[in-house]
Order: structure tokens, then C-alpha cells, then sequence
């Protein structure tokens, strides 16, 4: 079938309902109506000669068609606005896209993008956190700063830095933990990866605790946790290093436990534009220097 023959607004309204699992939902993005785009999906599926939703009561599920489709059109949608933003008050701007992992983002990245602008003043960065678990494709980024072994299906992932994990809490709270075998009397705060605690435990000699309680789904805010003497957060300590010369946290033992590493990641078939290969070079020339 021919592209020619496609409706772009059918096109539009099928990847904007998949994403949503809604009509009404991609017709408040699109700002038209419900039927209007019940209408288009009905139109675009009569062009292809296949089901796209299966109808609920409550929503929509996909078909395995529109699962084949959905990639596809929103990398192609994502492209196109990418690029037609770069044509902003009569200036052509390259535009680059960057997932980051919280932690990262606030505890070495941010702190030198200031140099990276002024290596690169053409490129407007835009930086999406996240906690870990964005998609490339899905979320539209040219590169993905994660944390993990670096085994990640159809990816390419260049390693960054390691980042060991160790205790920290609050300064009152560290005054009590004379050893590891202390840490069996106080709260200790986990995050959603339930192996970090037993391989620190198995690291400083000590039984693994029986976890419970407190968990939370990023460094971040297991360290502010830990700050206002909640209990004691597992986090890589190098990511926080301001906290601790501002007293804020203390890290009672120097043991480590090594569970990931940062990696830089794209997709393997994304071919690397100028503005990617100006990152990259730079993001690893500030790794290497420290």
C-alpha cells in the first residue's frame, strides 16, 4: 500500500487513541471530538482491512495489528515534531533529547551543563528524569542515561561510571550504628530492587535483614528520607556527596556493595546525529576527567 494513500489525520487519531486506550482522551490532545476520532480510527481501519481496538466497556485494548503499527507511527510522529520545532523565530536549532535517571541528573549532571552549553550554544537539550524504567522509542529520547548491567534488548549502551551502593542517614541516627550488626535495630528503607540490602549484607558479614515497610522508587527521595531520620537509605553514595559535606546525611561504613553501573544507551537501529555524537564525545571526555 502506498504512504499516499494513507489519511494523515486517521494516522493521527489511531496513534494518539493507542497511547491514551481512550477516544475521549485523544480527542482532548487532538482537540476534537470523541466521534470524530471514532470516525478516523473507523476510517483507517477500513483502508488497512484490519481491527485495531477491540471495544471494552471501559477503554480500549490493542489489537496485534495496531501493536505492529503503534512504534512505527509514533517515532514517525515524534521525528516530525522534533524537527519542525527546530524552525523557531526564522533559526534552524538542533534539538537533543536526553532521559536521565533522577539520581544522575541531580548528582553529577547537572552540575556541568553549564560547560556543555557553552561548548555547544547550537543545541537546545532537553532532559527528561525519570526513574529508571522510561522507553526510548515510546518517550521520544535520542539517548537514555540508566542505571543496570547494561544488557538491554536492541541497545547500545556504553558504560559511564560505576556507582556502589552504601548506607547513609542522618547524622543523630548514625551516632547509633557503631557497627553494620546495628543496622538489625533501625528502619532501613528499600527501593523497589529487593536484592540490594542482602548483597550489602552478604558484603559487611552480617544475616540479611527481613525487610519491611518503607519503599520507595528512587534515590532521591530515599536520601531525603534518610535526611529527616526516617531511617537508613541503601543509595550510590557518589551521587551524593553534597549532602554529605553539607551534613545533611552521614555514611556510617565505608562497605560497598556493587549491584549496576550508569550507562549511556540508544537504540542500536537509531543512527547517531551531530548532535548526539557532540554529547556523547562530550559526556565522556567530563567522565574520564572526573
Amino acid at each position: 500500500m502506498e504512504i499516499s494513500q494513507l489519511p494523515l489525520n486517521s494516522l493521527r487519531a489511531f496513534e494518539a487513541s493507542a497511547r491514551h486506550l481512550s477516544f475521549t482522551r485523544a480527542g482532548l490532545e487532538l482537540r476534537v471530538t470523541q466521534t470524530a476520532i471514532s470516525h478516523q480510527v473507523k476510517a483507517l481501519e477500513e483502508v488497512l482491512g484490519v481491527t485495531l481496538f477491540k471495544r471494552l466497556p471501559r477503554g480500549l485494548t490493542l489489537t496485534d495489528e495496531a501493536h505492529a503499527l503503534l512504534p512505527v507511527l509514533s517515532d514517525a510522529f515524534r521525528r516530525m515534531s522534533a524537527t519542525l520545532s527546530q524552525f523557531e523565530e526564522g533559526n534552524f536549532r538542533e534539538i537533543l533529547t536526553v532521559g536521565v535517571v533522577g539520581t544522575f541528573a541531580i548528582g553529577w549532571l547537572l552540575p556541568r551543563l553549564n560547560a556543555f552549553k557553552e561548548q555547544n550554544p547550537h543545541l537546545d537539550l532537553r532532559l527528561k528524569t525519570n526513574n529508571n524504567r522510561s522507553d526510548i522509542l515510546v518517550d521520544g529520547l535520542d539517548f537514555f542515561i540508566r542505571f543496570g548491567d547494561g544488557a538491554w534488548h536492541g541497545t547500545e549502551a556504553i558504560h559511564l561510571m560505576d556507582a556502589p551502593l552504601s548506607p547513609v542517614c542522618a547524622p543523630a541516627l548514625g551516632e547509633r550504628l557503631l557497627t553494620p550488626a546495628d543496622l538489625a535495630k533501625v528502619e532501613l528503607l528499600r527501593s523497589y530492587r529487593i536484592d540490594e540490602w542482602p548483597l550489602w549484607c552478604r558484603a559487611a558479614g552480617i544475616a540479611p535483614p527481613n525487610l519491611r515497610g518503607w519503599m520507595f522508587d528512587s534515590s532521591l527521595t530515599l536520601v531525603e528520607a534518610a535526611a529527616r531520620g526516617v531511617g537508613v537509605a541503601l543509595v550510590p553514595v557518589a551521587m551524593f556527596l553534597q549532602e554529605i559535606e553539607e551534613g545533611r546525611i552521614v555514611q556510617p561504613f565505608d562497605i560497598v556493595a556493587h549491584t549496576g553501573s550508569y550507562w549511556l544507551t540508544r537504540l542500536k537501529s537509531r543512527p547517531e546525529t551531530g548532535s548526539m555524537k557532540a554529547f556523547r564525545r562530550w559526556l565522556l571526555a567530563e567522565v574520564e576527567s572526573g
